[in-house]
């Protein structure tokens, strides 16, 4: 069983960028994940990094059984490994089981700005702007503005109303 701490991680994520090598580390990580027996870090937050790097590497498939075991563990972890399973979802073309999953995240009412964010950023991605405004309008309003995600909502939010064609307003006027 493995103690893992941030500055193993950040080692292991160093050697990754350097060899550009997203499936040797979604292994390498998964491994960790697998001997964790305690840490810096959660074990599922391990495992949506390993998510993450499957996602990087083209293997969808592995990624969404990370992002599940993430959901199991359930340890803490940045995001809400289920904002990455509607990703995913997106990704393997099953948009109405990924819309199923953010809905439930929805009605939960518990997303952290991070987890709204990314939900945000993944409705863009698959064409639903307005839901994507709506997910980072109501995570811009709940977020604190010492929040290190604050900035990038609103920037987000910016990007997504301009893609829209709508004016700017007041929430907008909080980027400068």
């Amino acid at each position: 069983m493995a103690h893992v701490t941030r500055e193993h991680l950040d080692r292991l994520l160093e050697q990754a960028l350097l060899a550009d090598d997203h499936s040797s580390l979604a292994r390498r990580l998964y491994d960790v994940a697998l001997s964790y027996s305690s840490g810096d870090v959660s074990r599922a937050s391990i495992l949506v990094l390993a998510a993450e790097e499957w996602r990087a590497a083209g293997q969808p498939a592995r990624a969404m059984e990370c992002f599940q075991r993430a959901v199991e563990d359930g340890g803490e972890s940045s995001i809400d490994p289920r904002a990455g399973i509607a990703d995913t979802l997106f990704e393997l073309d099953r948009p109405a089981e990924a819309r199923e999953v953010i809905e439930t995240i929805r009605t939960e009412g518990r997303a952290t700005p991070a987890t709204s964010h990314t939900i945000a950023e993944t409705l863009v991605a698959y064409g639903d702007l307005k839901a994507g405004l709506e997910w980072a309008t109501q995570a811009v309003l709940a977020c604190d503005e010492d929040d290190p995600e604050h900035l990038a909502l609103l920037r987000t939010r910016y990007r997504i109303r301009v893609d829209l064609g709508l004016p700017e307003d007041e929430i907008d006027a909080l980027i400068s």
